[in-house]
């Protein structure tokens, strides 16, 4: 089992920044792949960015550029810096987690956090 705890989310003026932060827990943070996911009212949740073991990453095309992910294996957490806040960036924020490599999609990824409200005004 893997527990994920997100925090820092809150509220932001469009064109503002956010850090969000996900600390893992119960097994070596290092075997896992590792994204997030956002999902705004009425909408599926989708995949923001992933992070592989190795480091390599895959933005979706709606943050390229503004948002950063990386993780620290000896804190065992993943980081988003998310700038250049846009309205359209509101949304539930969720952590999530595989076993080895990569997922896509929601049902790739086994361990899930309970999600950061994130709220940009214009």
């Amino acid at each position: 089992q893997v527990q994920l705890v997100e925090s820092g989310g809150g509220l932001a003026q469009a064109g503002g920044s956010l850090r969000l932060s996900c600390a893992a827990s119960g097994r070596p943070f290092s075997n896992y792949a590792m994204a997030w996911f956002r999902q705004a009212p009425g909408k599926e949740r989708e995949r923001v960015v992933r992070i592989s073991v190795g480091g390599s990453t895959s933005y979706a095309d709606s943050v390229k550029g503004r948002f950063t992910i990386s993780r620290d294996n000896a804190k065992n957490t993943v980081y988003l810096e998310m700038n250049s806040l846009k309205p359209e960036d509101t949304a539930v924020y969720y952590c999530a987690a595989r076993y080895g490599g990569v997922g896509y999609g929601t049902a790739d990824y086994d361990y899930w956090g309970q999600g950061t409200q994130v709220t940009v005004s214009s």
